[in-house]
């Protein structure tokens, strides 16, 4: 049976009339055109709208676009604006026909999209949120709303569908006023101000902003639909509030009840997962019939859901096929109804000018008002304003709402969508050029471990990527003997990666009450860190621990690690190699990006850095109750790396249940005539700049080494032994001879110094980052299976590409607080 449309057209009503059972196809071989039938025609489009929207987001990546622009224009080039606008096109592939079927399965995805949006959503950070931020949204909503509101009178037909100008200001107004949340976060990440404190106050504004929007989204469509009765209106807006609260005072502990039915660590079970789920529908199917819109019960639905595992494994359940393959059936039906041509006249582009401008403008003066008063930067109160600027899926909603309701004609519709394409295209652009942070130096001396008091806090900075990270990292702290004399405060930085969803974006800049981060989808792996460390704040004595969660880029995570760092002025940071071991005590690459990760913070780290090689630092062999016996060996060759690998072992010995054993590789006269034999001219004053720098280096080792023999002479726990080598052969060959009782290698980086004892290392170096002795220690070709701590004394920001280069000359003063101090970043939580 074929297919036939039939249209006609009375007054602006399109009827469009179809075989309803015309479904699957019988197939080609019985003469059939799949794109006859509804469900090849409407996987068709489906595959066409995703295709379309990557593509574009590949093309407009470089322009730091997000992805919502790509989104958007994709439903403008399938719709009437581009392709469209050929008949051929159109009637094939966007028949009338399948607009029920495309745009109903577009509005489950919304509502499933909605509803992950509230579920990653804390409503305590609004709570929590200061006067400026709040300040900020309200000043920023009503300067664009009443310019909205201002337009009402050129845009809105007074001839046409006869719904009263009230309705049309606040639809209008709405659109212009709203900041998309997630697109604004996105944008902010990609420029790397995610961490700032001009991207928190954003976040902050833009969060209050966007429930701001849903409250008067909701109000807008009540009077949309009931525009000539204002009792009517008055039930709907009532019906919805008690919706709101049946779902705050009924559903939620319903829900918590569910969750304390699941016992801890265990998955939840098929029956709760689509149950929820279900409720999603029903919320929606509610707020409709209340006369709402569907996707507002939706997202009050995921609102209520609790903090917890329940809303991780939802959004891991759900996310990815919501957002990446039905969400942009939105958008492509909002392109099916935006027409270009509709915009006609000069006059009427004109209005479309007046109109960016001017609503670009009303956010940014109210942005400005504001930072005025609390005397911010006008350079920071002029960007803030742009970034509150940034539109995205909630205004879409309220012009698709306010089409289908018949508040927004043609052309109103379609000047609204391009005033939200350009509005929020022209942020990352203009915000990237205009816009440099401000970077304030934070003084403080103690930025190594040799510079601290051996009587005071020792502030150490722990990152962690994973679980399987924790455990040698606690037993490394527990072995760094924490005293009342000199207590340790640590600072574990749970690391994750921002995946640009909203809820990585919120979790960034909130920590609760108790020093715990906010949820996320990581959240099974947070809590295990987070009572991990606080069940060894308990147990070890003298140890004060801060948990914290940092979301950002692999890009810019150093960046977060060192404004940490700097904020909390601590002396060293302790980071987990890249490669972790395997079964056969192989090592493997975890994640590549961890790698640069470390490479990164090597070159801008404020403090010193300890790069630690896990292969089990055990923590099992106990001489009492709270001592767990551990055997360090110290590998030192010299130089400031060497010197502060000896500091933080020597404070190590003091533990009653550590053994040291430090080894030091002394030059053989082989060795130093092969160093005096010049490469070039002799009073080339590079070679004499090296040669002074090494004869400095050898005498501050040699102090070191001989306060650090005098302390302990009378320790039969510790050992210390010179060996005697001529070259890196020679040096590796010691190394192996060492026993395999030890538990842990401490080592410096070497970064800076050239050393005959490591000729030919580096040659074959697979990772650069741990300098030549800890790459040997750390490879697979290495017979022990000991972890490893390389570590890096700060002595100034060094160019990334030394990271690469362990024996580049040593060009800073001796003296590590004379050397220029990093740039302060800005800090990573408030």
């Amino acid at each position: 049976m074929d297919s036939v449309d039939t249209v006609a057209n009375k007054s602006e009503d399109t009827i469009v009339c179809y075989a309803p059972t015309m479904i699957t196809t019988n197939g080609v071989w019985q003469g059939d055109n799949p794109l006859d039938y509804s469900l090849p025609l409407f996987i068709l489009q489906l595959t066409l709208v995703v295709v379309s929207t990557r593509i574009l987001v590949f093309i407009l990546k470089p322009l730091r676009q997000p992805r919502v622009i790509a989104e958007i224009l994709g439903g403008i080039l399938l719709g009437p604006s581009v392709l469209g606008r050929s008949q051929g096109f159109a009637n094939t592939l966007f028949p009338l026909r399948s607009v029920m079927v495309l745009e109903t399965m577009a509005n489950v995805g919304l509502l499933y999209f909605l509803f992950l949006v509230g579920v990653e959503m804390d409503l305590s950070v609004i709570r929590r949120t200061g006067k400026k931020a709040l300040a900020i949204a309200v000043s920023g909503m009503i300067l664009p709303f009443l310019i909205g509101a201002s337009f009402t009178f050129i845009l809105h037909d007074q001839n046409s569908e006869a719904l009263g100008q009230g309705t049309f200001i606040l639809f209008l107004g709405v659109a212009l006023s709203v900041t998309a949340f997630p697109v604004l976060a996105r944008i902010l990440a990609d420029l790397k101000l995610i961490n700032s404190e001009l991207g928190r106050m954003a976040m902050s504004s833009a969060l209050i902003n966007d429930m701001c929007a849903w409250v008067l989204l909701a109000i807008a469509i009540a009077l949309a639909e009931n525009d000539s009765s204002s009792l009517a209106s008055f039930w709907v807006i009532l019906s919805s509030v008690a919706f709101v609260v049946f779902c705050i005072f009924v559903v939620r502990p319903a829900i918590t009840w569910i969750i304390r039915r699941t016992p801890e660590g265990e998955s939840f079970s098929e029956f709760y997962i689509c149950l929820i789920l279900t409720g999603v529908m029903i919320s929606g199917f509610i707020t409709d019939a209340i006369g709402t819109h569907s996707v507002f019960g939706a997202f009050v639905f995921g609102l209520i859901i609790p903090n917890g595992p329940l809303g991780v494994t939802l959004i891991e359940k759900l996310e990815d096929f919501v957002s990446g393959l039905l969400l942009p059936l939105f958008f492509a039906i909002s392109g099916l109804k935006t027409d270009i041509a509709a915009i006609k006249g000069g006059q009427t582009w004109g209005v479309l000018a007046l109109v960016i401008f001017l609503s670009c403008a009303g956010k940014i003066a109210g942005t400005l008002l504001v930072t005025t008063f609390y005397q911010m930067p006008l350079s920071e109160g002029f960007t803030l304003g742009l970034l509150m600027n940034t539109k995205g899926l909630i205004e879409m909603l309220v012009l698709n709402v306010g089409k289908d309701r018949k508040v927004l004609d043609d052309e109103s519709f379609a000047i609204m969508v391009v005033v939200a394409v350009v509005m929020t295209g022209i942020i990352s652009p203009i915000v990237s050029t205009i816009y440099r942070p401000s970077r304030r130096f934070v003084p403080y001396k103690r930025r190594t471990i040799q510079t601290s008091k051996l009587d005071g806090e020792l502030r150490v900075l722990v990152c962690i990527h994973n679980p399987r990270n924790v455990p040698t990292m606690i037993n490394l702290l527990e072995a760094s003997h924490p005293t009342k004399k000199s207590p340790i405060c640590i600072y574990a930085l749970h690391l994750v990666e921002l995946t640009g969803r909203a809820s990585a974006m919120l979790i960034v800049h909130n920590t609760r009450k108790s020093g715990r981060p906010a949820l996320n989808r990581t959240q099974a792996q947070s809590d295990h860190i987070i009572n991990a460390f606080e069940n060894f704040e308990q147990h070890a004595g003298c140890v004060s621990v801060q948990p914290l969660t940092a979301i950002s880029p692999y890009s810019s995570m150093h960046e977060d690690i060192c404004s940490l760092a700097e904020d909390k002025r601590v002396a060293l940071v302790i980071i987990p190699f890249h490669k972790q071991q395997t079964v056969d005590g192989g090592m493997e690459a975890t994640n590549p990006a961890f790698r640069m990760v470390n490479q990164n913070l090597l070159a801008n780290a404020p403090c010193s850095v300890g790069i630690l090689v896990d292969r089990g630092l055990s923590g099992s062999s106990r001489l009492a109750a709270n001592e767990m016996s551990h055997h360090v060996a110290v590998l030192f060759l010299g130089g400031p790396d060497d010197r502060e690998a000896l500091v933080y072992a020597w404070r190590m010995c003091e533990h009653p249940g550590t053994r040291l054993t430090v080894l030091r590789f002394v030059p053989g006269e082989d060795a130093v005539e092969s160093t005096m034999q010049p490469t070039s001219d002799q009073n080339d004053p590079r070679i004499l700049t090296v040669e002074t720098d090494n004869s400095k280096e050898k005498q501050l080792d040699d102090e070191c080494i001989n306060d650090f023999r005098i302390k302990i002479a009378n320790d039969e726990s510790v050992t210390y032994t010179e060996k005697v080598v001529n070259n890196g052969e020679e040096t590796v060959a010691a190394i192996r001879t060492l026993d395999s009782s030890h538990d842990l290698f401490i080592v410096g980086r070497g970064q800076g110094m050239m050393s005959p004892l490591t000729t030919g290392l580096t040659d074959w170096s697979e990772c650069p980052e741990l300098g030549a002795i800890g790459d040997i220690l750390a490879s697979s070709d290495f017979a022990s299976t000991v972890s490893v701590l390389v570590i890096q004394q700060y002595v100034g920001v060094l160019p990334l590409e030394s990271i690469g280069t362990p024996d580049s000359p040593l060009q800073a003063d001796d003296d590590p607080m004379n050397r220029p101090a990093p740039p302060r970043g800005l800090a990573v939580f408030y």
